[in-house]
């Protein structure tokens, strides 16, 4: 696909290095010289200096026979107004803009369509985010929770510890344990080296298991692997900006939440809005004031301000002070790897979460959900099956007899209502939900192949 991206930070820049390894053609709009001078030298893409919602600098970007524009520049205005000159002047087929401001987003339905701003697909990273986090506090222990099929399934990865039930044993225990419970584990990632997992794959302490189950069955099969812990009930949220006050409005009614909040007005504000919510103005980096929101006993605290630095020092020292579970909002990517599973239990990437949404909208065939996991390592693929079995190379197949890409799993297929958690004898029927795990998702390309439909279908 020929894809324009506006936009080269985090958020532009990582989509574009993804995009780029796919075999796509992708040009780059961005005013920082440095930046995309930065992205040019690293990555087989264009490059073009401008401002992304000028007609001139589109035309030169290739937009006349552009198939996509992305446009996820830190501006909503800029991201809205591209893609109209997009629509009105070059008829660009696809158009995704990063819109982030509520006062958009809530009016969508009237905002974004062909007869006002002609916007296929909206991104709201804070949404995405927020959304992310409530997975992650709904269910205690989970390193990460995506949904597929509407939230009938999930993908969870938890890490194992020792003393649970199945460490130390085989895989193919699992059922035996759990006789009425349908699971597979669709990777294990062991020391930062993946494991396709087989029945006779033993787990171990501190082995990062993905798995995928039915909605209900999650926290059966998380107790195979560790010990449960208790649902969380009280949770401080430090920064009321727009990820820490979506959060707590989301949560509010099913939780004891805090927010703290340094800037007096905003304080004032969340106070206003948030009725179910105490408020605190103050620095969430202070000892004092951590000790008066009572931080000792607090189930989960999280860092989302907008500052790194500031999330991960009031992580440490939120943990130091007895908080038993601290969630980080970190932007650089250098500092993710550096801090969690240490005193950080979860740092949360809001460039991965969003990539996962874009992504979903860029791949071929009839892919509905992309999730980007590990922090772009991996990926899980949400994809639908059509066709016949002349026509597809995976429908009327039994799961053992697809010619999967290599280091690729099939963990659930999902028909009507109805879960079936992937076994060999599984035969794939038309219209299928099929949820796949890519432990290198280089091999994208050839998942997306698998269900295309003859030559022609896209």
């Amino acid at each position: 696909m020929k894809i324009i991206i506006l936009g080269a930070g985090q958020v532009g820049g990582t989509l574009a290095e993804n995009l780029a390894n796919e075999r796509n053609d992708i040009t780059v709009i961005d005013t920082d010289d440095e930046r995309l001078r930065e992205l040019g030298d690293r990555l087989d893409i264009g490059t073009v200096r401008g401002m992304g919602c000028y007609p001139a600098v589109l035309k030169n970007a290739g937009a006349e026979d552009a198939d996509m524009l992305i446009a996820v520049t830190n501006s909503d205005e800029v991201n809205m107004i591209a893609c109209q000159v997009a629509y009105s002047l070059f008829r660009t087929p696809s158009k995704i803009a990063r819109i982030r401001t509520a006062h958009y987003t809530s009016r969508s339905e009237k905002l974004f369509n062909e007869n006002a701003l002609p916007i296929d697909v909206i991104i709201s990273p804070e949404q995405v985010v927020t959304d992310y986090i409530k997975r992650l506090i709904e269910h205690p222990g989970a390193l990460q929770v995506v949904n597929f099929a509407g939230g009938r399934v999930q993908l969870v990865a938890v890490r194992a510890y020792y003393g649970g039930p199945l460490v130390g044993n085989e895989l193919r225990e699992l059922r035996t344990h759990m006789p009425n419970v349908d699971t597979r584990v669709a990777a294990i990632f062991r020391r930062g080296r993946p494991i396709i997992p087989e029945g006779n794959t033993v787990i171990e302490a501190d082995d990062e298991v993905f798995f995928i189950a039915a909605k209900n069955d999650i926290r059966a099969v998380m107790s195979e692997l560790r010990r449960l812990e208790h649902n969380y009930k009280r949770i401080i949220i430090a920064g009321g900006g727009n990820i820490g006050y979506r959060l707590a409005k989301t949560i509010q009614h099913r939780y004891n939440v805090k927010v703290l909040e340094r800037m007096p007005k905003r304080a004032e504000w969340l106070g206003e809005k948030l009725h179910q919510t105490v408020v605190l103005q103050g620095l969430a980096t202070d000892r004092d004031e951590l000790l008066k929101a009572n931080i000792e006993n607090t189930d989960v605290f999280c860092a989302l301000t907008n500052d790194d630095e500031a999330n991960i020092m009031a992580s440490l020292l939120a943990k130091r002070l007895g908080a038993r579970k601290v969630m980080t909002l970190i932007s650089n990517p250098a500092y993710v790897d550096l801090v969690q599973g240490h005193d950080i239990d979860i740092a949360i990437s809001p460039q991965q979460s969003t990539i996962g949404s874009l992504l979903s909208h860029v791949r071929r065939g009839d892919v509905v959900n992309v999730y980007s996991l590990r922090r772009g390592a991996a990926e899980a693929i949400e994809a639908i099956a059509h066709g016949d079995a002349k026509s597809s190379k995976v429908v009327g197949r039994a799961i053992d007899e697809i010619d999967l890409p290599e280091g690729t799993t099939i963990g659930a297929v999902v028909r009507g209502e109805k879960v079936l958690i992937a076994h060999d004898h599984v035969v794939i029927e038309p219209n299928d939900h099929v949820i796949l795990f890519l432990i290198d998702k280089r091999r994208t390309r050839d998942v997306e192949k698998l269900f295309q439909v003859g030559f022609t279908f896209f």
